[in-house]
Formats: C-alpha cells, sequence, structure tokens
C-alpha cells in the first residue's frame, strides 16, 4: 500500500490502481499493515519528509476502503509458533501474519509486490499471490 500512496514509488499506477479499485465488502488487508504503511512511510529517504499527520491521512483512507483482518490470540501465536519452526525470521513473520490474515479473510487474490517470499511462506496459496 506504500506503493499506492508514494508517488514516486516504482510501482505507483499499479498499486493506485488496484487500492482505487478496492471496497470493504470484497477487498481486506491485516490490520498490522497499518503500523507497517505508518512506520514505513514516516521514514522514508525523501525531502520533505512525510509528516506523521500526512501519513495517517493515509492510513485512515486504507481503513475506509479496506476491511481489517486482525488475529485473535491464538492464531498470533499460531502464527508466530509455526513460524518459528519453519525458521522465518525478520520481516518475514510479519509476511507470515499478513498471510495468516489474508486465509482468515478467504482471500481469492493476494497482493504483493514480495511475491516471492510469500510464496514460500504459503506455497498452497501460490497461486492466489499476486503483484498488483
Amino acid at each position: 500500500m506504500v506503493g499506492a500512496f508514494w508517488a514516486d514509488h516504482t510501482e505507483h499506477d499499479a498499486s493506485l490502481k488496484v487500492f482505487v479499485a478496492a471496497h470493504r465488502k470484497s477487498a481486506a488487508c491485516g490490520i498490522h499493515s497499518l503500523a507497517e504503511v505508518y512506520a514505513t512511510m514516516t521514514a522514508l529517504p525523501v525531502r520533505p519528509v512525510l509528516a506523521p499527520e500526512q501519513v495517517w491521512l493515509f492510513v485512515q483512507q486504507i481503513a475506509e476502503r479496506l476491511t481489517l483482518v486482525s488475529l485473535l490470540e491464538d492464531e498470533y501465536l499460531r502464527t508466530l509458533s509455526e513460524a518459528a519452526e519453519r525458521r522465518l525470521s525478520s520481516g518475514r513473520v510479519y509476511d507470515a501474519l499478513l498471510v495468516a490474515c489474508a486465509r482468515k479473510s478467504q482471500a481469492e487474490i493476494i497482493y504483493t509486490w514480495d511475491v516471492k517470499h510469500f510464496r514460500q511462506i504459503a506455497p498452497d496459496l501460490a497461486d492466489r499471490i499476486r503483484t498488483p
């Protein structure tokens, strides 16, 4: 979603197109994505820097347009346990949490610019994982 809001992102047009076409009844995202968007966009190496207030407006737009999917405590812990068993480290754990949210929402399409890692985490969903 960073690509949808950051005009200089290499995949801005494709990201924005998918985001604008999304609606709460048919599109969702893991609630953790809100924090990732906020953290990433407030740390972009751009001048002028994006103000937290501006990034908060982006986050609000995501929350208004998409259904937010959160994991229950046992789902979250199970996902982390499986990540540890599979020796996933660093940012891959966040990808695993997003895949768990996609499973929970029964997503038909999972959009990401990190197709390779998502497919490694969820090979059974490989046909659903694609770029915008």
